[in-house]
């Protein structure tokens, strides 16, 4: 099933919401990153989580940066969505390995680990970017989201994030949705959003059955009447460039590149996100150099 990223508006109701399926967007990071189960679950979770909240900007060119540190082992995550929830992260230690917390469930909770702080950045380009920090509740990130949009943006949240790590270990499946009240919603609202997560039960078995992350939201909302917003595809996406990296280079600064040159006679610089090597000769940096 390919990945995808939905947007609905109940016309009975003041709710919004988003669901996700993003197995391919996970499972690249998986490869990219070489994650074991727990760091595959974790990252998975934060670029859903992103993806869904980039999707929901309304500036083109807006991006949202999710960074999650805990105490765990985990060390933390980045992950960052460009308006259209195409998403890209990392996590600082992708080699965690934990025990389960139950039958087949990875404890992420532990590889996160309290205390810590879950912070939103979102660049809407404006002057200066939007900046929201919350204390971690669980470190399980889906319950950390519903935290950070209460407390910072005092928006009643709820959000379900799941990913399924295969015995092979590659990703079975994952997705996950963002259900959220508008001014207005009423008590009835709620326990009818109240019924419908209840009935779903746990993502990652609604999507092991094979949901579409439209199937989803109109699983978990069935009692309302949903006008699709938008409906589109998305996937890990890195914006690199030689170009970019160029620039990072040279925003160094004549003393830095010099004693660069001097000590290691090149330059080579990798991508946090895809991993992707750029390398300069001692020529080109030289030449850098001569530009400034």
């Amino acid at each position: 099933m390919a990945d995808e990223i939905i947007r609905v508006l109940a016309k009975n109701a003041a709710v919004k919401a988003s669901a996700i399926t993003a197995a391919g967007m996970v499972e690249r990071a998986r490869q990219i990153h070489k994650t074991l189960p727990v760091a595959t679950a974790a990252l998975g979770r934060a670029l859903m989580a992103c993806s869904m909240m980039g999707n929901q900007l309304k500036e083109e060119n807006g991006s949202v940066t999710l960074r999650i540190k805990g105490e765990g082992p985990l060390g933390g995550i980045t992950a960052v969505s460009d308006s259209g929830g195409n998403a890209r992260g990392y996590v600082v230690n992708p080699a965690v390995e934990l025990p389960l917390k139950g039958p087949a469930k990875l404890d992420v909770g532990s590889a996160v680990g309290l205390p810590g702080s879950l912070t939103v950045i979102k660049d809407m380009q404006m002057k200066e970017p939007y900046v929201g920090t919350v204390p971690l509740v669980s470190g399980e990130i889906a319950e950390d989201i519903t935290s950070y949009f209460a407390e910072s943006e005092q928006i009643p949240t709820a959000c379900a994030l799941g990913v399924l790590v295969d015995v092979d270990q590659s990703v079975a499946c994952a997705g996950g949705y963002l259900i959220q009240l508008l001014p207005g919603a009423d008590e009835a609202a709620i326990s009818a959003i109240e019924r419908g997560i209840e009935k779903v039960g746990p993502v990652t078995e609604a999507l092991r059955s094979g949901k579409s992350a439209r199937e989803l939201v109109e699983q978990v909302l069935s009692e309302f009447e949903l006008e699709v917003l938008s409906q589109e595809p998305v996937e890990y996406r890195c914006y690199c460039s030689r170009e970019r990296v160029t620039r990072a280079l040279i925003s160094m600064g004549r003393e830095e590149l010099e004693s660069l040159i001097r000590e290691q006679g090149r330059a080579e610089l990798t991508c946090q996100f895809c991993d992707k090597v750029y390398t300069y000769s001692k020529e080109e940096l030289e030449a850098l150099l001569a530009g400034l």
